[in-house]
């Protein structure tokens, strides 16, 4: 077991004051507060989802993020390179919510009106397993 080092009384009251006025902290709490207020992106993860759940929660979300005033959406969709899509019937690449979520996207009149272009995302962001859809302003 170590021993404790005794914390000296000046130590304490310093320690105290500090604490009771804690400048120089950074608050990242109040600067995540500050992001979200100028509601530039709104971030959502598809991962789980099957391709008709996914569809349908990106209408919500970019009839949500229209209503809120965002600017664009950043939807982590995944490569597909795990999918279950065994369907012989179905296309390669449109059994992955990457491709699903866009055609869809482009043929819902009512969704695509909000829509300025849809990209895959930056490196960063997710690269090829995350797409960017920028809004229009209405």
């Amino acid at each position: 077991m170590i021993d404790k080092k005794k914390i000296s009384e000046k130590d304490e009251e310093i320690w105290d004051e500090y604490v009771k006025n804690p400048t120089g902290i950074f608050d990242k709490d109040q600067s995540l507060q500050v992001n979200n207020f100028k509601k530039v992106r709104f971030k959502f993860d598809l991962h789980g989802y099957t391709l008709i759940s996914a569809n349908k929660k990106v209408k919500e979300i970019i009839e949500s993020c229209v209503e809120n005033n965002y600017q664009e959406l950043l939807l982590i969709t995944g490569k597909g390179i795990h999918s279950n899509n065994k369907d012989i019937y179905s296309s390669k690449d449109f059994g992955k919510i990457k491709y699903s979520v866009q055609e869809f996207i482009n043929s819902d009149p009512d969704l695509s009106r909000y829509i300025k272009s849809i990209s895959t995302a930056e490196k960063k962001d997710g690269g090829e397993g995350a797409i960017i859809i920028k809004l229009k302003r209405l």
